[in-house]
């Protein structure tokens, strides 16, 4: 067979993923402050952007707004406007010192004879503070500026250091356990490393570490977490034999077996709860009480609350929709003076086109998240009006095909997205939950978290001779309809952190004999 050269037409349909695309889908999932960040550095890049501000929108109030000044006086009129203003001023000021006394002599009796002097300097710096009659009344100032750090944990230990090492080696190794200090409060560094690297001698090093181990809070500079509990109990004077076999057996007590944790502590199930109750008082990170770092608040994006009618009311958060401008007028003016200069219209024609889709992008976002918002909404009626008994299942798909769009959308939608309820903040991911069928034939299915809500106030309202087991858990949901079986019980019963029934049946029986003792 002949290979020949030939030439053919096909038409055929294919999906071109654009740069502008991918952006606009990146768009979606954003949170509002990746989203703020990301406008923040078009803007710079983009002399056609403008970034629309709550502070940019009350200064173009105040330029636009009309002079309300008073009328000046009559008879000034002849001094001028501002003379006359200043005049009324003036005068007014003095009718005030006439009608209050206020002179510097009754506000200081004890100082008469003596000259007053001010300070210049402060009074100039205070003239310059925003906020004050010095020119920058109309900007404000924030409190926050004035006020103190909070300090952090390598400043706390700073300040112990300084106060209780005076040799200059014994500070220097201080010093640098410090260094070595996690956000929890414990020494992440091998001492043998630090002992090698510093020169010192071990004894030395040990007997450093001793002694940070006393610094506030207690259990700091601990190298384990039996250490840190251990540091906690000594400086309660706590630490007996028993409580020290079982801080140095936190694997068995994890487990919750009792029996072993009797025999090694030497003590009996009573004497056990109350030393476990001891520990569950302790820190187990005494260095997160400090400030580590900036912590980013939730802001909700969709608010929700009842209507007049019976029905909800949903609105977007304005503070989560930035809000973008194009400055035509900037590009018609750039663009008559470039006229010579293709490579500089070129560049502008470029601003303007991604000024314009970053615009589009951003309303169309807003309109997704509203379309999205309100369908949850709907589906999830009974929820926000009984609580989470009555939520229901809800995947992705059923919203998508309630509102015309595909499911990957709706999911980027509901990532890093909250709504503010009657009943609390929630990601939006938080009401789809998987479906649980029901155990009367026709009955509605019911939600995954509602079912380990069920669970949760069983376990909380049985009695201590009357421990629910995971059979007896199952019996109790099917009689409420809903069809579940052990295993599922047994795992969120374990994802709830819910001991099993023979721990909980132990515990509630020594702590009953505890409290009729």
């Amino acid at each position: 067979m002949a290979l020949s050269a030939g030439l053919q037409l096909r038409q055929s349909q294919s999906l071109v993923m654009t740069p502008q695309l991918m952006q606009s889908i990146r768009l979606l999932q954003f949170s509002h402050v990746e989203l703020t960040r990301f406008i923040e550095q078009e803007v710079e890049r983009n002399p056609l952007l403008e970034l629309v501000t709550p502070e940019t929108e009350s200064a173009d109030a105040i330029a636009d707004a009309p002079d309300e000044r008073p009328e000046p006086n009559v008879v000034a009129m002849d001094m001028g406007e501002d003379a006359a203003w200043a005049g009324s001023a003036e005068s007014q000021a003095e009718r005030m010192r006439s009608e209050i006394d206020g002179r510097y002599e009754n506000v200081f009796p004890d100082d008469h004879g003596v000259e007053r002097v001010d300070a210049p300097e402060f009074i100039d710096n205070w003239k310059s503070m925003p906020g004050s009659d010095g020119g920058h009344a109309s900007e404000g100032y924030d409190l926050d500026d004035f006020a103190a750090r909070a300090p952090t944990l390598r400043d706390h230990v700073a300040e112990q250091i300084a106060f209780a090492f005076f040799d200059p080696a014994e500070r220097l190794i201080a010093t640098e356990l410090a260094d070595q200090l996690d956000a929890a409060g414990y020494v992440t560094g091998e001492l043998d490393e630090t002992t090698e690297r510093l020169g010192a001698d071990p004894e030395q090093v040990d007997a450093v570490l001793a002694r940070l181990q006393d610094f506030e809070p207690a259990g700091i500079f601990a190298r384990s977490l039996s250490e840190c509990l251990a540091l906690q109990l000594a400086r309660k004077d706590r630490l007996d034999p028993a409580m020290a076999a079982l801080v140095g057996n936190l694997e068995l007590l994890a487990r919750r077996d009792f029996s072993a944790l009797t025999r090694i502590c030497g003590v009996d199930e009573e004497d056990l709860l109350e030393m476990m109750a001891e520990i569950r008082a302790l820190d187990p990170k005494p260095g997160t009480r400090f400030e580590t770092g900036s912590s980013e608040m939730i802001v909700p994006d969709v608010s929700v609350r009842p209507a007049s009618d019976g029905g909800w009311t949903i609105e977007l958060n304005p503070d989560t929709l930035p809000r973008v401008l194009v400055n035509q007028t900037y590009f018609t003016t750039v663009t008559g003076k470039m006229a010579k200069n293709a490579a500089g219209q070129d560049f502008l024609s470029e601003c303007l086109q991604t000024a314009n889709w970053l615009a589009r992008s951003l309303d169309q976002r807003a309109r997704t998240i509203m379309k999205v918002a309100s369908e949850i909404v709907r589906q999830q009626d009974a929820f926000l009006l009984h609580g989470v008994d009555h939520l229901r299942p809800l995947n992705l798909k059923s919203v998508a095909e309630a509102i015309g769009m595909h499911e990957s959308t709706v999911s980027r939608v509901t990532s890093n997205k909250y709504m503010i309820t009657p009943r609390g903040v929630f990601e939006l991911k938080y009401f789809f939950t998987v479906s649980i069928a029901s155990a009367q034939a026709g009955g509605d299915a019911h939600s995954a978290e509602s079912v380990r809500h069920r669970i949760r106030v069983l376990v909380e309202q049985e009695a201590p001779e009357a421990v629910l087991s995971d059979d007896d858990l199952v019996d109790l949901l099917k009689q409420a309809g809903i069809e579940i079986a052990r295993r599922t019980v047994a795992k969120y019963r374990e994802a709830l952190a819910i001991p099993s029934s023979v721990q909980r049946r132990r515990e509630k029986r020594a702590r009953a004999r505890a409290a009729a003792v």
